[in-house]
């Protein structure tokens, strides 16, 4: 009974080792038809232009920049009036004109929750363990038809992103994102393709997003791409007008 035990630990362990060596190995699978971690790394800022597609003929405007190593700033510009949101490191924070709200103000947990995941430089496959996310290989599985690669994506923070890798150019096609926030699930589709190269990097020039009973209802088609531009930091830094002033010797009595 004792054999019978350890020889069923012993396969069971085997099994987790394997299934582990064949995530980390279609991970690295991944990285190297995106360019080699060489060239993904040696990309320190981008920046985006691109048109949104809302359906029904509603179109704007927007942007987006990325510095290493997790800060970003997105504009939404429309009808003369542009919104802000923007992520320092640390704290999240927005204007939002189309709210009414034309000043700085701090982004709630629901944005933030979002720009987490964009101002992830290098997406959460690359270096996952560093970053204190777990990742599950799920085998095969199928996207519009087509055969593809399934891994769970556990992030430090709890919220799970399911990535679906092309068995044959092993870049992703699409994301499952499942964010918990205050007790409740909140799900999206993301859509990736239009792959085109930038300094050596492939990167996807047409994103579609949408909640699951209404994937790709909005379309972001990027115009351009370019990177390594100087980006000032303080395009990403806190307003002044939201930050709180040092206590004096008076306050604190």
């Amino acid at each position: 009974m004792r054999h019978a035990v350890i020889v069923l630990l012993a396969v069971s362990c085997f099994s987790v080792i394997a299934h582990t060596q064949t995530a980390d190995e279609l991970i690295s699978k991944n990285i190297q038809a995106k360019g080699g971690m060489d060239k993904i790394k040696g990309i320190g800022t981008l920046r985006m232009a691109e048109k949104f597609d809302g359906g029904g003929g509603f179109t704007a405007r927007a942007s987006q920049e990325n510095m290493r190593p997790n800060l970003v700033r997105e504009t939404f510009s429309l009808q003369g009036m542009t919104a802000v949101q923007a992520y320092d490191g640390s704290t999240g924070w927005q204007i939002q004109p189309f709210q009414g709200h034309k000043d700085p103000e701090l982004m709630g947990e629901d944005d933030l929750r979002d720009m987490l995941l964009d101002s992830d430089f290098d997406g959460a496959l690359v270096d996952y363990k560093e970053k204190g996310n777990t990742v599950e290989f799920l085998g095969h599985d199928v996207v519009d038809g087509d055969d593809a690669l399934r891994f769970k994506v556990t992030l430090k923070n709890g919220d799970i992103v399911y990535y679906y890798l092309d068995p044959d150019t092993f870049l992703e096609i699409r994301k499952e994102i499942q964010q918990f926030i205050r007790g409740s699930v909140r799900e999206r589709i993301v859509d990736l393709g239009s792959y085109k190269p930038v300094s050596g990097v492939m990167y996807p020039f047409s994103v579609a997003v949408g909640p699951k009973n209404n994937p790709g209802s909005q379309v972001f088609t990027i115009e351009k791409m370019e990177a390594n531009v100087t980006i000032a930091p303080a395009d990403f830094a806190l307003p002044a007008s939201l930050k709180q002033a040092p206590k004096t010797a008076a306050d604190k009595k």
